[in-house]
């Protein structure tokens, strides 16, 4: 873990701090303890007073990360990160499989659009042509896990808000909605800092990384059904490319 933080880059002491200590977790820098060393010793690593490392335990707290033990310190709570596989039938439920006990789908919100270029072209679509859009957060153990928005083509899926909010699964509201089986056409994935919608829908702390994907699913004839723009917590899921 490098050493002291930078003063004028506009991003709070306590905010690096977090996420140097984030990033030595996820490295196994403390595994040997299966601590983080106590706020005396990451004062005076980082070069701050310990009230900031105070704030950026807790903030790590309010994640889930760590857990602060009276009389011992500050344990580790979660390392291991969810296992994502992205494959030709990609499931959220399916791929989080065994690794959670419990997993949620919520609806945001959703409305009928036009679809702008963008969508347009990832479905296919005239520019113009009416979509529903949905927002969505996924959740494993109550932990949020990924938010995403969604498209659909209007006239085929009116009814995904409704089917989607019954069953909490796209997978299962495309079944009510008489697709039986769908596969992924594509998948492109890029990293970036969480903005402010994401650091909310996923309880974030500022400075946290999202992993993007933007995927495009069809139907078994090749017509394109659904385009996502998903956001992952890059602490709680890693992604495996499968055949």
């Amino acid at each position: 873990m490098a050493g002291q933080v930078q003063r004028q880059t506009g991003v709070a002491l306590w905010r690096q701090i977090a996420d140097r200590i984030r990033q030595a977790i996820s490295a196994g820098a403390y595994d040997e303890a299966g601590m983080v060393p106590p706020e005396t010793v990451l004062a005076l690593q980082f070069g701050v007073n310990r009230h900031t490392v105070r704030s950026a335990i807790a903030a790590l707290a309010q994640e889930g990360i760590v857990r602060a033990v009276q009389g011992r310190g500050t344990l580790i709570e979660r390392k291991e990160r969810l296992n994502f596989p992205i494959t030709r039938r990609t499931r959220f439920t399916t791929g989080i499989g065994e690794q959670a006990r419990e997993m949620r789908g919520l609806l945001l919100g959703h409305s009928e659009e036009r679809a702008d270029d963008e969508v347009a072209r990832w479905l296919k679509l005239r520019p113009g042509t009416p979509v529903i859009r949905m927002e969505t957060v996924r959740k494993a153990d109550n932990r949020p896990v990924s938010c995403a928005t969604a498209w659909f083509p209007a006239e085929r899926f009116a009814g995904m808000p409704a089917a989607y909010e019954k069953t909490e699964s796209i997978t299962r509201a495309f079944a009510e909605l008489g697709l039986s089986d769908y596969v992924r056409a594509t998948t492109e994935i890029t990293a970036a800092h969480a903005d402010a919608a994401d650091l909310a829908a996923l309880e974030l702390t500022p400075g946290a990384i999202v992993l993007i994907t933007k995927a495009m699913n069809t139907d078994l004839e090749g017509v394109p059904v659904q385009y996502a723009i998903s956001r992952f917590s890059a602490d709680r899921v890693q992604f495996t490319i499968e055949n």
